[in-house]
């Protein structure tokens, strides 16, 4: 089946209608985090030992130039070890259930994620990171640098996390595939 073919044959009338995507990993998250209890639920709440590498796949290693002048960097992951889509749930740190478009929960209909982890330094096609909030073995599917210009809003809107401390949190199991 082409790209542009839905499973019943037709073309999709538009690239989200019924699309297959490919996705190509570039990496891997090497993390003292084996599951999900424990890891810190964000980078902004993790601890100074919550450290680890990123190894990037030597035919992409050429695209890492460049990348060790940030301090911080994106890591788009794929949740590989996120349980079954919940449309509705109760996200760390919280007691109330929600959309799952308003959290940052990994049980999604395309467990994709997003990790601001700090860079402390690069050795060729090794990234050594820090914040790290990403468990053992996750597939990276790219890297963006990390722009305060460009992606520090401080005046937005926060939706229901607006009057939640910022504290330290560690996640439990609750996303697990059989959390």
């Amino acid at each position: 089946m082409s790209s542009d073919e839905k499973p019943g044959g037709k073309a999709a009338s538009s690239p989200g209608e019924g699309a297959l995507l490919r996705l190509e990993p570039i990496g891997l998250v090497h993390s003292p985090f084996t599951s999900q209890a424990g890891v810190p639920v964000q980078p902004a709440l993790a601890g100074p030992k919550d450290e680890g590498t990123i190894e990037i796949y030597e035919q992409f290693a050429a695209g890492l130039d460049g990348l060790d002048g940030f301090e911080r960097i994106w890591v788009v992951s794929w949740f590989h070890r996120a349980g079954p889509v919940r449309l509705r749930v109760t996200p760390y740190l919280e007691r109330q259930e929600r959309g799952l478009f308003a959290t940052r929960a990994p049980s999604r209909p395309n467990p994709i994620g997003i990790s601001p982890v700090r860079l402390l330094r690069r050795t060729g096609p090794l990234l050594y990171v820090a914040d790290l909030d990403l468990l053992d073995g996750t597939p990276v599917l790219d890297l963006k640098p990390y722009a305060p210009t460009f992606d520090v809003f401080p005046a937005s809107r926060q939706g229901w996390l607006q009057n939640r401390a910022r504290k330290s949190g560690r996640a439990d199991d609750r996303f697990a595939p059989d959390g």
